[in-house]
């Protein structure tokens, strides 16, 4: 007797899931999804290798081969992931799984705002620019942290507010993914205090608020207190990174007068020197700035350069929110802005080759992370459909600010689902620029999140509206 075999059972029940996925009404998102993922194969055609930037790159490869923290700017979080896949040694696959995340970020993003009643198009077109603006497919394709940071970040948000309520084992899961986010760009890790905020402020009662609080303080707390250790254990100093008081030092250098601020002798050395540059994270390596003139290495004098900032800031406050307040506004010009000016916005896809420089620390990585590490180029035909691939610019920066904006506007009063996103959103926009500097790349985690918070926000005010027209119609 003949008997079906389990592909012939699996076909039609796999044509029967489809069927039901279009008419739930997520056909739009699916249609919209597979124009995405063709897309990143595109890019994946389109360029022979992944995006090496030197130094982040490097330093990155290097320390996920040999796993010590580096002592500047970048903590390890990225680097581990990197580890998962040194077995494979290629760059491209480390690409290919960066391509899936972004989508992976549109999909919690869609599944997020339709658990939160919205309708299919509405939960659709807050995916877009993660989907479809060339600087997030290039973050993708770019040995970088940032594409991580955001699938972390949203992975969280999406955890924590999957549920009116949410349960002591998703405050858990929560912590544990901003704590991933924290350790792999330091900028997020105060969104664990605003999360914990957040459930503090659900009044879910007494205990049970206690518990989720205690689960993400726990599940967010340890990996942190952890990895300091370990850092200390390496360069003497328990924190995460060895670069904060460095960075807060370049910012107070585009209006820090030391006639105002009277520092003690030894920052007196740290006061600007008549240096200008065009940015002020270009302080950090610009040799004649002078902290740069310091003897030995300038990130060992970090300690020193947070004590000087910290006194410029209190002593010409004004003064840097004037600053801060200015360069946030470069974010949501309508053509993007050149800051610093050797940075090119990635608002369209390059056609090209781009060699590495000569470094020994380049030649270390390539002999044991990827033998085949090179400087990219382009690949045709498929680099010219990228070439003519234009993404307008009134989708990048001004898109940004009206996501803000009815963000925050929709996060205003009691219980409202934006205020969370929304606040996560400001943290991470305005957190790196107050710390150092405004930089197109260190916006777009911010981007994404604000678009979650537009959605429900949206969603809440024109709620609101339909509520108050019912009641003047009776």
């Amino acid at each position: 007797m003949l008997t079906s075999t389990p592909a012939l059972q699996t076909a039609p029940r796999g044509t029967a899931r489809a069927k039901r996925v279009l008419t739930r009404g997520h056909g739009l998102f699916a249609a919209v999804l597979a124009a995405a993922a063709a897309l990143r194969v595109l890019v994946m055609l389109a360029y022979d290798t992944a995006q090496l930037y030197w130094y982040d790159s490097f330093t990155y490869l290097d320390t996920a081969v040999h796993l010590k923290p580096g002592g500047a700017f970048h903590p390890a979080g990225y680097s581990f992931f990197l580890r998962l896949l040194w077995p494979f040694h290629s760059v491209e696959l480390v690409a290919g799984v960066q391509h899936a995340m972004g989508l992976g970020i549109a999909v919690m993003i869609y599944a997020l705002l339709r658990r939160h009643r919205l309708p299919a198009w509405g939960a659709t077109l807050a995916t877009l620019p993660v989907l479809f603006d060339p600087a997030f497919v290039r973050l993708e394709h770019a040995v970088l942290s940032d594409t991580q940071l955001i699938f972390l970040v949203v992975a969280a948000l999406t955890v924590v507010m999957w549920r009116a309520k949410p349960s002591v084992r998703a405050a858990a899961a929560a912590g544990a993914l901003l704590a991933l986010a924290g350790l792999t760009r330091t900028a997020a890790v105060p969104l664990l205090g605003l999360v914990l905020l957040y459930l503090v402020v659900r009044r879910a009662g007494v205990r049970e608020m206690v518990r989720q609080v205690a689960a993400l303080a726990l599940a967010g707390v340890l990996p942190l207190t952890a990895y300091a250790g370990w850092y200390q254990a390496h360069h003497g100093r328990f924190a995460l990174s060895g670069s904060d008081g460095v960075a807060l030092w370049a910012r107070t250098m585009t209006f820090a007068d030391c006639s105002v601020i009277r520092p003690p002798a030894d920052e007196a050395k740290l006061c600007p020197n008549g240096t200008v540059v065009d940015a002020a994270s270009e302080y950090v390596w610009a040799p004649g700035a002078s902290l740069n003139l310091l003897p030995g290495d300038r990130f060992s004098h970090n300690d020193l350069a947070r004590s000087f900032a910290l006194r410029a800031i209190a002593a010409q406050p004004l003064d840097y929110l004037r600053e801060v307040a200015h360069d946030a506004s470069l974010a949501f010009a309508v053509t993007p802005v050149r800051h610093p000016a050797r940075v090119s916005p990635a608002l369209s896809f390059p056609v090209g080759s781009w060699p590495l420089p000569s470094f020994p620390l380049i030649e270390t990585v390539r002999g044991e992370y990827d033998p085949a590490i090179r400087g990219m180029s382009s690949v045709e035909p498929y680099a010219s459909f990228l070439g003519a691939y234009r993404y307008p610019g009134l989708l990048h920066g001004p898109l940004f600010g009206v996501a803000l904006l009815l963000g925050g506007i929709g996060a205003i009063g009691r219980r409202r689902a934006a205020l969370l996103p929304w606040a996560a959103a400001a943290f991470l926009f305005l957190g790196p620029i107050a710390a150092l500097d405004f930089d197109h790349r260190y916006v777009l985690p911010a981007v994404p999140v604000a678009c979650v918070a537009a959605a429900l926000g949206t969603r809440d005010l024109a709620a609101t509206g339909l509520r108050r027209l019912r009641r003047a119609a009776v």
